[in-house]
């Protein structure tokens, strides 16, 4: 239906999430006619990304540095920090959507998704391993870190981010039945301030204060 070349940029486009064919082929032809410098600049930005953006070691939070040495970021290696307190996310926009409220001071963890059954592979597909890790060995990636006195399960309220939710908390528990520092520490989720089926990203400032002000 289209020329080659912009079939396969369509086909690119709409790997994008939530990026249909028909939004992708919007995107492709909108490139097309932009004036040659602006494109430029979309291209640069896109190798920018590419080249400065890093994952922090601990939490994969994503974070711009042009030194190989920083591991970690800002919010990792803010002194002001409450390193005692664990935050466990899907997603980076969640994050920054707690972070807008400014009235939580802990570190947080970044699943990079969520599961829809407890299946082996399905589970797979998020950051459990690493998640276990950090938990048990929390010096290995924080400088002086005291260990974790409660984590935070601030998955979505949806069907998937509760499925998530559920399958950590189950195995926090197991680790917590053993002996070592994970045995101590305290659980919490979210308050049900927040509506089912939503998501922390679109949840207003007040909704996302008082369910985080009210987990237990």
């Amino acid at each position: 239906m289209y020329p080659p070349s912009i079939q396969k940029l369509i086909e690119q486009f709409s790997k994008f999430p939530t990026v249909g064919p028909r939004t992708a082929a919007r995107f492709v032809f909108y490139l097309i006619k932009l004036p040659k410098g602006e494109l430029e600049k979309l291209v640069k930005s896109i190798s920018d990304v590419r080249e400065k953006i890093n994952f922090c070691s601990f939490c994969f939070n994503t974070f711009e540095s042009t030194s190989s040495e920083k591991r970690l970021c800002s919010i990792c290696t803010n002194p002001i920090r409450n390193k005692s307190l664990l935050c466990i996310v899907e997603r980076e926009t969640d994050l920054l959507s707690l972070e807008r409220i400014k009235k939580y001071k802990g570190l947080y963890f970044i699943l990079g998704g969520t599961v829809s059954t407890l299946k082996e592979n399905d589970v797979k597909k998020i950051r459990m391993e690493e998640l276990v890790d950090r938990i048990k060995n929390p010096l290995n990636f924080i400088k002086n870190s005291p260990g974790f006195e409660e984590i935070i399960l601030a998955t979505n309220p949806t069907i998937e981010g509760e499925a998530t939710a559920l399958y950590i908390e189950r195995l926090l528990k197991s680790l917590k039945a053993g002996n070592g520092p994970v045995e101590s520490i305290k659980i919490t989720r979210l308050a049900r301030g927040l509506p089912t089926g939503g998501e922390l990203e679109y949840a207003d400032e007040e909704t996302l204060s008082s369910a985080l002000e009210g987990r237990k």
